[in-house]
């Protein structure tokens, strides 16, 4: 099948083959492996960001599962649990969107909302970890205290 694909291919017109070459090019972003200390062009810097921002997002879904895990029994606290988190999901995309607005004109405006997508994710992630998942009688909480300042 595959070389029956190609001889097809042979017969597009040259334009063609070549205004589909910057789509190809675009099309896998994340097949070319940036180095986040040596990033310097806008693409790459936002790139970098946007994955700091995957990670918080899964280290808030980590915590979230062992608040809901340690609350399994209490379906009060589940449910208002999920309502905090779907109402400042809501909060969080309306304030980085506020942000991302208010550097519309600039290159810097993708990362200065990824930075506020990190930043309030952070920031969540610590609130879920002192409200769920840690007690008063200040014994071992069930998972380690999660950094809200962005790493250096």
């Amino acid at each position: 099948m595959g070389g029956r694909i190609v001889n097809q291919l042979r017969h597009l017109p040259a334009w063609l083959t070549l205004a589909c070459l910057p789509l190809a090019a675009c099309a896998a972003p994340e097949a070319v492996k940036v180095d986040c200390a040596e990033a310097i062009r806008t693409l790459e810097i936002n790139q970098c960001a946007q994955a700091e921002v995957q990670q918080a997002e899964q280290q808030l879904e980590d915590y979230l599962s062992a608040a809901r895990q340690r609350y399994a029994q209490d379906s009060e606290a589940l449910t208002a649990l999920q309502s905090a988190q779907q109402s400042w999901g809501q909060f969080r995309q309306e304030h980085c969107a506020a942000v991302y607005s208010l550097w519309r004109e600039g290159s810097i405006r993708g990362l200065m909302h990824n930075q506020c997508m990190l930043q309030q994710t952070r920031q969540r992630t610590h609130d879920v970890w002192q409200v769920y998942l840690t007690s008063m009688d200040n014994s071992t909480p069930v998972l380690p205290e999660p950094a809200v300042e962005a790493a250096e």
